[in-house]
């Protein structure tokens, strides 16, 4: 995997996206921190496919995720505030 300091990245964005296409992943670099990667269409499909729900899509589920029980309503009990 390269790596691109984001100005040489975008001065050769082209050749940066040859390199990606032709060698797999590419890594930017922002003042010497990895910023970002760029990956081909084809493994970025792959890694979206295998990826986990996100959270909007656990939500809007039919299928209840874990087994929660909640008190009764009126049954918790409460703490006293400090000072009483």
């Amino acid at each position: 995997m390269n790596t691109w300091p984001v100005q040489d990245a975008k001065a050769r964005f082209s050749e940066l996206l040859d390199a990606c296409v032709s060698e797999g992943p590419q890594v930017v670099t922002r003042r010497g921190t990895e910023t970002a990667v760029l990956v081909p269409i084809a493994e970025w499909k792959r890694l979206h496919a295998t990826a986990r729900p996100t959270l909007k899509q656990l939500l809007l589920s039919d299928e209840a995720r874990s087994a929660l029980t909640l008190p009764a309503r009126g049954k918790a009990r409460r703490r006293t505030p400090a000072g009483l």
